[in-house]
């Protein structure tokens, strides 16, 4: 054997060995962002988890606005006059008006 044989021999051995371990280092990249995609932190179930807790808190945010908008148009109803006093006065807790008649309907 010559040493230029042996020299590209060398060559071809080193050229095999550096595509081995680029194929090893490929594939253990690959496993390590399959397993964060599926199990790690900011997993696709983790993910769909948070936009779950997602939509319940903006759906419970909705109903809270509606509701606070609701008790605004309320006081802003009592802050206007004494028409909504009385009628929640007359309503909720059966108040009635001196020299009025209170006549209660049974079905």
């Amino acid at each position: 054997m010559n040493s230029t044989t042996t020299c590209r021999h060398r060559q071809f051995i080193d050229r095999e060995t550096a595509i081995k371990t680029l194929i090893a280092i490929i594939i253990l990249l690959i496993i390590h962002f399959q397993y964060r995609l599926w199990v790690g932190d900011a997993s696709v179930s983790q993910i769909r988890d948070y936009r779950q807790r997602l939509d319940t808190l903006t759906k419970e945010a909705q109903e809270k606005k509606e509701r606070n908008d609701s008790l605004y148009a309320e006081v802003l109803d009592l802050r206007r006059g004494h028409e909504t006093i009385e009628e929640r006065a007359r309503y909720e807790l059966g108040m009635i008006k001196e020299n009025e008649t209170f006549f209660q309907v049974l079905e």
